[in-house]
Parts: C-alpha cells; sequence; structure tokens
C-alpha cells in the first residue's frame, strides 16, 4: 500500500468514526469530520498533507499525489 492509499482510507476512516460518534454520542463529533474534510480540500490545492508527511518518514511508499520531498 502506498501513502496515497493509507491517507485516504485514514480519512475515510476518520469521517465514518465522526459519524457514529454523532449518532450515539454528541453531534460536536462532526466538527472532526469537518476538519478532514477540510484538510482533504486544501491538501487537493497545496499537496502538504501532515500524514503523508509522516507516513514517508516511516518509509512508505510514495504515490503519484503526495511524492517523495527532497
Amino acid at each position: 500500500m502506498n501513502i496515497d492509499r493509507i491517507v485516504l482510507a485514514f480519512a475515510g476512516s476518520m469521517i465514518l468514526a465522526s459519524v457514529a460518534l454523532a449518532y450515539f454520542v454528541s453531534p460536536y463529533w462532526l466538527w472532526l469530520a469537518v476538519f478532514v474534510g477540510a484538510n482533504l480540500l486544501q491538501s487537493s490545492f497545496t499537496g502538504f498533507c501532515p500524514l503523508a508527511l509522516l507516513l514517508a518518514k516511516f518509509g512508505l511508499q510514495p504515490g503519484c499525489a503526495f511524492p517523495r520531498r527532497s
């Protein structure tokens, strides 16, 4: 699995967890989904993603969305 797929899987998991927590615990958990969505939107324009940087430091294979930066 490359960095791109891990980032997308993590973001999707966080959004689903946020919706479940909002349903069962408190609607304030929807702010987590808003944060994740905003981060996905800004990374589509800038190419900057904190999770992708962290995964690259662990030596995972880069993808085309988040190439290895030198």
